[in-house]
């Protein structure tokens, strides 16, 4: 007869002897956090590398956000400045960015407040995969963003 066991009541992975399981494999070292912290054992807790994981994690997703915001703004300076060349992959690259982008700010309502900012650096990072793909020479773009954080993010901008 099978038994079902509560988060609560499950075992904790035993600690390796020389104490160096963070080092040595990260996934069984997650697992005993997580697993301690179920089972309010903190003074057991690997309080230090919690910690930089947990601050890692926020660093992952404000690069995530940059990442995004400087292929969505290259590809609105690639539409904006070659017209002409406007094709579904550039469209469907637009549309990706921009709801990977609203996931994140869903998830993360706090990182709204960095859109903005994120934008104008990320802007001076889009302008040379924008040059290298148009053929333009970076001088061809503006020194500061011209799309409001509005287009930007905007579902049916497309200059």
């Amino acid at each position: 007869m099978s038994r079902i066991i509560s988060r609560q009541q499950q075992a904790v992975p035993d600690r390796p002897p020389d104490d160096s399981d963070y080092e040595a494999d990260f996934v069984a070292w997650v697992e005993r956090q997580a697993a301690l912290l179920r089972a309010g054992q903190f003074s057991e807790l690997d309080c230090e590398n919690l910690l930089e994981e947990l601050e890692s994690m926020g660093s992952n997703e404000h690069h995530e956000l940059r990442s995004r915001m400087i292929v969505l703004l290259a590809h609105l300076l690639k539409c904006k400045h070659q017209p002409q060349r406007k094709c579904k992959s550039w469209f469907s690259t637009l549309g990706e960015q921009r709801d990977q982008i609203a996931i994140r700010l869903q998830r993360s309502p706090s990182l709204r407040r960095y859109v903005d900012r994120y934008i104008n650096a990320a802007y001076r990072s889009a302008v040379y995969p924008a040059s290298v793909e148009t053929g333009l020479p970076e001088s061809a773009f503006p020194a500061t963003p011209p799309f409001s954080e509005e287009e930007v993010l905007g579902l049916r901008f497309i200059p």
